[in-house]
């Protein structure tokens, strides 16, 4: 993460002399961003009780939060400022401060002597890990939709303020996750989950009636809201209870399964909404997501 943008600097001249190379690279900045994110999120698994699991990992995810939200601000206003090549290195400079930062912490793996290695596969195929892997991909469907399409939508409209929902969606989930993983932690993310799935469909399928900034204010709450409960509390299922030998791999699954959404969504939804425009395309959104609960109802009733 460190490394990568500075080669950003090396390529010149038109897109096409150096696409094939470019998406080398982003492949590589990828496998970075994506070793990152999972070790993250595994470490602070280790590191926080039991009881506050749900709380622990939301109150760390609102770091992410915070840094999505001010980091296009920060990035325009360099490139706006001072360049691309600025920006780069500005880029580079912001994350090797993340490792210097990361350098001091305690290793929280424990090595557990005469343990079997599992492969990613075989803790793939586990009922739990697969079921969270299926959820979070429904999940990380409908973030490609909120992500990629709402913008594009909000401008058709002729919305001038489309930061709105961008802003609704960071404070409401950073709200959530304040407040929201206690209450997961009182109750069970079993019970939280199916509510974070309402709403975080049910924010994407208003969009359909999208006509002014209050829909748009509003699909943002909901969808941050949603957003604030799935994902600690999909994470604390994936988890909990799992031996720390393979919680590194558990999380993987989770958040490879975000990507895994969030990609397949990109394509998927660009069709859609190509197509059949972009009211569709967030009906489909909403829809997916709220497949979910069906998929959770499942998991539910075999457990029992």
């Amino acid at each position: 993460m460190a490394v990568v943008p500075l080669i950003y600097l090396l390529f010149r001249g038109e897109l096409s002399d150096f696409y094939p190379s470019l998406i080398v690279v982003r492949l590589f900045h990828g496998v970075g961003l994506a070793i990152c994110f999972t070790a993250a999120f595994t470490y602070i698994a280790d590191i926080v009780p039991a009881g506050r699991l749900n709380e622990g990992i939301g109150v760390f995810g609102m770091s992410g939060l915070v840094g999505i939200a001010s980091g296009p601000v920060i990035g325009e206003t360099i490139i706006r400022g001072f360049g691309f090549s600025i920006f780069f290195l500005a880029a580079a400079g912001m994350a090797t401060l993340g490792l210097v930062f990361t350098l001091p912490l305690r290793e929280s793996f424990v090595h557990v002597p005469h343990e079997s290695p599992q492969s990613f596969f075989s803790v793939l195929i586990k009922r739990r890990p697969l079921t969270v892997a299926v959820l979070a991909l429904l999940f990380g469907f409908g973030l490609s939709a909120s992500g990629s399409f709402v913008s594009p939508f909000a401008k058709e409209q002729s919305l001038a303020f489309i930061s709105l929902y961008y802003i609704s969606y960071s404070s409401s989930a950073v709200l959530t996750r304040l407040f929201g993983g206690r209450l997961a932690d009182r109750f069970g993310e079993g019970r939280i989950i199916p509510y974070g799935q309402i709403l975080s469909g049910g924010g994407l399928l208003i969009l359909i009636l999208m006509g002014g900034n209050a829909i748009l204010a509003l699909s943002g709450l909901m969808s941050g809201c949603g957003h604030g409960f799935l994902f600690p509390c999909l994470n604390s299922l994936a988890v909990r209870d799992e031996p720390i030998n393979i919680r590194g791999k558990v999380t993987g699954v989770f958040t490879g399964g975000i990507d895994a959404g969030a990609f397949i969504g990109s394509i998927i939804l660009g069709y859609i909404g190509e197509w059949a425009g972009f009211r569709a395309l967030f009906f489909a959104a909403g829809l997916v997501i709220l497949a979910g609960l069906g998929v959770y109802k499942l998991l539910v009733t075999g457990d029992r």
